[in-house]
């Protein structure tokens, strides 16, 4: 039975074809039946040629709708004119009524309604009825109306049932293309993301590196023990980059984990000391002080704070000189935190530290506004009065709307 409705479904004109034929052999008998013993050729030959036609209306109604409307008007004029009293084949004007109400044009709608309804009231004065009086031949009208206007209804409420679903698989699909879009925004954001941490990674660590591996050659065969030492900071700090790198690019392999199971967690407040002891191995100086009361912050503060206080400790190694010397301060306020990176180097164009070293490559103080501004803060960056550089930012606990 499934086979078969799916059938019917794929070829709706074979079923309208085959009521077509059922109306027109009904329409027919009945005809004959009742004037084929009578010697009224007239009306026999009007009465087949009103049944042919309102069966070609089931049979294409769903191909012109609007066309079969106007062939069955014209139907049930001819059968006023020729006198052909109805028979089984008018059931296709309630069937075109519906179908015109359902899928046809807003104007075939509206005449469909007003045919549909002076058809019965035509009917009933054409053909009144000889044993009942006036009041008993419009009762048998409005009786007869109801069937009309009941298609009438159920075609219009299927079009609006159709529109709404029409609607909703359109709003869904815009929705999908709003998602698709969205998440190609939000891949977008990632990689920039990522290409900011992969910037503070490998430009922080590998200019420890680089410090390290000077010195120690510089001090290889004076003091040994010096040079392990500047080897050992080079090799903890190469670890740490490689394991940050893997973090980072790891995001970007699909269905791919490490080996190792979970990524490295991102920096915090907390190991801006271990990245000040770091500094302060590879040779700067540097002062850090903690104001206020700590507390736990936002993830995005915390990695917000790090990178900035990173970033700017590796503007002062590249751009300080030999002899520069840095402070970090973190204040804790109420509603917010509060960093202040200054050094007393010799310092460089402002527009190195924009573009985040001599060659122009990396993000530098461009790279610490987006990050402040992704979490509602601000930043000031500039020279200090005297020589040095100083970076201030302060880092709402709560994102700005």
């Amino acid at each position: 039975m499934q086979r078969l409705y799916d059938f019917l479904r794929r070829h709706p004109a074979w079923v309208d074809g085959f009521w077509a034929v059922v109306l027109l052999g009904l329409s027919a008998v009945s005809t004959f039946s009742v004037n084929g013993v009578r010697d009224h050729h007239g009306s026999l030959g009007g009465g087949l040629a009103v049944c042919v036609v309102l069966s070609v209306v089931v049979a294409l109604r769903r191909r012109m709708p609007e066309k079969m409307l106007l062939l069955a008007v014209a139907a049930g004029v001819a059968q006023l004119v020729l006198d052909v009293e109805t028979t089984p084949a008018d059931f296709a004007m309630l069937v075109i009524i519906y179908t015109v109400a359902a899928i046809g044009a807003r104007w075939a709608s509206r005449l469909a309604l007003v045919g549909g309804l002076g058809a019965a009231t035509l009917a009933q004065i054409r053909w009144p009825q000889a044993d009942t009086g006036v009041l008993g031949n419009v009762a048998i009208a409005v009786f007869q109306t109801v069937p009309f206007a009941l298609a009438w209804v159920l075609g219009d409420s299927m079009r609006t049932r159709r529109a709404y679903f029409a609607q909703l698989e359109e709003r869904a699909a815009r929705l999908e293309k709003e998602r698709e879009a969205q998440a190609k925004v939000a891949v977008a954001a990632e990689r920039a993301r990522i290409a900011r941490e992969l910037h503070d990674v490998v430009a922080h660590n590998v200019s420890v590196m680089v410090v390290q591996a000077d010195g120690a050659a510089y001090v290889l065969d004076a003091a040994p023990d010096q040079a392990r030492k500047a080897l050992e900071t080079i090799s903890s700090t190469g670890r740490q980059a490689l394991a940050e790198m893997r973090r980072l690019l790891g995001v970007l392999r699909t269905g791919e984990h490490q080996e190792g199971g979970e990524y490295v967690p991102q920096p915090d407040v907390e190991q801006i000391e271990d990245l000040v002891e770091q500094c302060r191995g590879s040779g700067l100086p540097v002062d850090f002080r903690v104001e206020g009361t700590p507390r736990p912050l936002p993830s995005g503060v915390e990695l917000t704070a790090y990178r900035i206080v990173q970033e700017a400790l590796t503007n002062t190694r590249k751009h300080g000189g030999p002899n520069a010397g840095a402070s970090v301060r973190l204040v804790y306020f109420d509603d917010g935190l509060g960093l202040l990176v200054e050094d007393d180097g010799k310092g460089a164009p402002q527009e190195l530290y924009e573009e985040g070293g001599a060659d122009g490559q990396g993000h530098g103080l461009i790279g610490m506004r987006e990050r402040v501004g992704m979490v509602g803060g601000t930043l000031d960056a500039g020279p200090r009065p005297g020589g040095g550089f100083r970076i201030s930012a302060l880092l709402p606990l709560k994102p700005a709307h």
